[in-house]
């Protein structure tokens, strides 16, 4: 791949180690060690989520207290892990803790066990680290919320059930996890329920969701009719065994489920109005946890698309097309968190590329990369939004800078990095990812479109940085009713601007994880966790790579620059208004109004159809059938007279009657 382009350009990192299969040998953790332990990492936010919900209200403001320490816990625990990992040899990584039995049905047996793998650990440190520090930015950012103990108790609920579903060592303990965290998003994108349009992007969000777990769960029900059971060491390596088309249902199913959570075509329109919970909350879903599901699950069970890359393409495909779609609407959008929603979207499209495409070590790279710079992104824009009245209009900011310098500089590095500015993190995960698209037989159209997505991402980011903190100062002057100014830009407090400070660092410098694809660090960490890459294709150059990646960027940044740079008054009402192209853009290709279309009005319209067929057909045949027996029956009542007479000539009448039926039938056996 790119390594030998980009390798005297970088700094060399740890040194890796030769790569292996998925579950080729589990190894047994010592009792009492860190990763005999390491089922405490979720158990501990989990216990502490239930007891701010039971007793928040009494502990009042020390509920942040607990909660911090709870998910600070769980980031120690997952950094020993890490390191206790590291002190293993490459080959013997891979562990499965069980702590308790859960079911025991005719012979199907489901233990509550944790996984713990490289890819695992990488997610772990991911998950904790960048959820700490968002709970610790909350302090600042919801400090004046009424619910403030519910709020930290559900963050805590958040990260424990995205710890579950990175440490499940099955699809069915996985499951779990993947349910947890569809209910807390729930409750923290509907957050603020008093408002209407945020209780219905809560319950959005968690309807879409389900769709995509309907996929899921049909996987497992085949994937244990299979292989007869449901964990990964059972399954994984026996993916060879079964039929070919087995394999490609599964596959496919999984690949649903996964659209659902990663907010992929067709599933992603719940996404941008998960905007409607607090800032924080935006920050932990797109950057850290929820979104990150689907990636890792196709990541997790990469020998299963490794045996079918036809399936894999299509992965690559769907996720070239989310990304292209997202990022055309992120352009035309002038909300400051909406711009970053449509942009985690496009940027989850290019991490299905890297793992539909096969090289799931490049996708696993942007998937922490792409949490350090958008975690950094979306608390920026809370930062913003604290000091600009929570208005989300970027056309009503501009020159910003000056009033929040850390936010400010911070929001440019994580620009950069999303970019692909040289060196930053976002710059090698993304390049990785599209020299796989390049020598994958099959995709080269796709690289392309990566390409073109490259510098689409940018145009609008550059575009979202330069009218929010450069040029003129386009809140000045706005008043209230009484005359008095409504914006008094300052900077956030320490506990929001720390977080910023870490993020950028990380932003800056996480590329370092894997500065090589050929001999990089996470390359050789995850080389027997994830299925290894192998290129079938030279119709691009390798040397068109990296000029290719950094000429797009560099357009589209320039023609953002040219657009939008010291934006006045005057030219900023020309942003986000006319027709055409844009006018699509902005509107979101209409897909809300198709699906609203087709299940609100066309499904609506279909089940009073069918309500209709049932109450004149079905209802009709048995409310029929009783209606001919009522009458039936009345006629007969009135034979029912009550007097003996009547009954008396009723039998004489019946007696003849059968008296004459023998007669007849006597006489005729004569004859």
């Amino acid at each position: 791949m790119t390594g030998s382009l980009l390798s005297p350009l970088l700094v060399p990192v740890l040194a890796t180690e030769g790569g292996g299969h998925p579950f080729e040998h589990i190894s047994t953790a010592a009792a009492g060690s860190v990763i005999d332990l390491a089922w405490l990492i979720p158990v501990v936010p989990a216990i502490s989520a239930g007891l701010l919900l039971l007793f928040g209200r009494r502990l009042g403001r020390l509920t942040s207290g607990v909660a911090i320490t709870a998910i600070g816990f769980s980031a120690t625990m997952a950094t020993l892990v890490l390191l206790e990992l590291l002190s293993h040899p490459s080959g013997d990584r891979t562990f499965v803790v069980d702590v308790a039995a859960w079911l025991d049905i005719a012979g199907f047996t489901v233990n509550w066990s944790m996984l713990v793998d490289p890819l695992s650990a990488v997610m772990l440190m991911l998950v904790t680290w960048v959820g700490l520090l968002i709970h610790v930015y909350s302090l600042g950012y919801m400090s004046h919320d009424s619910r403030y103990e519910r709020f930290f108790a559900y963050l805590n609920l958040f990260a424990a059930s995205m710890l579950v579903l990175v440490l499940g060592s099955s699809f069915l303990v996985l499951f779990v996890g993947w349910e947890l965290v569809g209910l807390s998003s729930y409750l923290l994108i509907g957050f603020w329920f008093e408002k209407k349009e945020y209780a219905a992007a809560a319950k959005k969000a968690f309807v879409t969701n389900r769709i995509g777990d309907v996929g899921f769960m049909v996987a497992m029900f085949i994937v244990f009719a299979t292989f007869g059971s449901l964990e990964f060491a059972e399954v994984l390596p026996a993916i060879g065994t079964a039929a070919t088309g087995t394999l490609v249902a599964i596959g496919l199913l999984l690949f649903v489920g996964a659209t659902g959570k990663s907010a992929q075509i067709p599933l992603y329109v719940w996404l941008p109005d998960a905007m409607a919970g607090p800032t924080p909350v935006s920050a932990l879903i797109h950057a850290a946890t929820m979104v990150t599901a689907g990636v890792y699950l196709i990541a997790r069970t990469s020998p299963l698309y490794a045996a079918i890359p036809d399936i894999g393409l299509i992965v690559a495909w769907v996720g070239g097309a989310t990304a292209f779609v997202a990022a055309a609407i992120a352009c035309a959008q002038v909300d400051l968190k909406k711009i970053l929603a449509y942009s985690t979207v496009s940027q989850l499209g290019y991490m299905f590329i890297g793992v539909g495409v096969g090289d799931y070590t490049a996708g696993v790279f942007h998937l922490l990369t792409h949490g350090f710079f958008k975690a950094l992104l979306f608390l920026a824009a809370g930062s913003v939004m604290h000091a600009m009245a929570d208005r989300t209009d970027i056309r009503q900011m501009g020159g910003l800078w000056r009033k929040m310098p850390i936010t400010g500089t911070t929001s440019l590095i994580a620009v950069l990095a999303i970019a692909g500015f040289p060196f930053s993190s976002g710059f090698y995960s993304k390049e990785e990812i599209l020299a796989a698209a390049a020598e994958t037989a099959g995709t080269e159209a796709l690289w392309v479109l990566g390409l073109l997505v490259a510098g689409m991402t940018a145009f609008y980011m550059v575009r979202w940085f330069l009218l929010i903190f450069t040029g003129p100062k386009r809140w000045e002057g706005v008043t209230d009713d009484a005359g008095k100014a409504v914006f008094h830009p300052h900077e956030s407090p320490p506990s929001m601007t720390l977080p910023l400070l870490l993020l950028a660092v990380a932003a800056a410098f996480g590329g370092l994880l894997n500065t090589s694809p050929e001999d990089g660090w996470l390359h050789g960490w995850l080389g027997n966790t994830v299925e290894a890459f192998h290129h079938t294709s030279e119709i691009i150059p390798v040397s068109w790579h990296l000029p290719a990646a950094l000429a797009v960027a560099a357009i589209g940044v320039a023609i953002s620059i040219w657009m939008f740079r010291g934006t006045d008054a005057k030219k900023v009402q020309t942003i986000g208004v006319g027709g055409g192209l844009v006018s699509i853009a902005r509107n979101k290709f209409y897909v809300d109004e198709f699906y609203e279309f087709f299940t609100v009005k066309v499904g609506g319209a279909l089940a009073r159809g069918l309500s209709r067929v049932d109450k004149g057909g079905v209802d009709g045949i048995v409310n029929g059938a009783a209606g001919v027996t009522r009458s039936f029956a009345g006629q007969a009542r009135r034979t029912q007279t009550g007097y003996v007479r009547s009954y008396a000539l009723g039998i004489v009448a019946g007696t003849i009657f059968l008296g004459a039926l023998v007669a007849f039938a006597f006489i005729g056996g004569s004859v």
